[in-house]
């Protein structure tokens, strides 16, 4: 898994073995990051179910000011904090180890709002209909941002306040990419 384009590229991300994730493939990413490319710069990024912390990575790499990982594995949490200092960014990371649902409320709490999330949750758990509305009910989201989802099949919801700006289909997997609507 590397890197694929930005102030970072070629570089090797860890973490293509970590129990439990699924790694985005790097022809999948290069696909999604060319679809949002104009709205990374000067970004603060959530990577909600972060696994090795690679496309949050991908989006500091390309711009972002910020990017909050997230992941309940501890393992995939101390990957994350590896990669982040391999690559010298912890001066535009926030990593936290909490479970997706306090992980949201925190956010929450702190009045915290993103340009771009992205949401990749191991695909046994059918959460993301859940956690988009969370996200929409609580102003997560800034005017024109973006959700980025990687699901196994395309049961996701149509949502009030967003629009499908792309969807495709890469193997086993969709890509969807919701934008908030003004």
């Amino acid at each position: 898994m590397k890197v694929i384009s930005g102030s970072l590229k070629g570089r090797n991300i860890e973490g293509f073995t970590i129990d439990g994730t699924r790694p985005t493939m790097d022809r999948v990413k290069e696909s999604l990051f060319a679809s949002i490319q104009d709205y990374i710069e000067d970004s603060v990024v959530l990577d909600l179910f972060a696994g090795s912390g690679n496309l949050a990575i991908e989006a500091i790499s390309n711009g972002s000011r910020v990017a909050y990982f997230n992941d309940v594995n501890k393992s995939a949490v101390n990957v994350i904090k590896n990669n982040i200092e391999r690559f010298n960014l912890k001066d535009k990371s926030v990593v936290l180890n909490l479970d997706y649902q306090k992980c949201l409320k925190l956010l929450s709490q702190e009045n915290k709002c993103f340009d771009i999330i992205f949401l990749d949750p191991p695909y046994a758990k059918t959460v993301l209909n859940e956690v988009i509305n969370f996200i929409l009910e609580n102003n997560l989201l800034r005017d024109n941002g973006l959700i980025v989802c990687e699901v196994s099949n395309d049961y996701l919801n149509d949502f009030r306040d967003l629009k499908r700006i792309k969807e495709k289909k890469y193997g086993d997997k969709y890509v969807v990419i919701y934008q908030k609507t003004l």
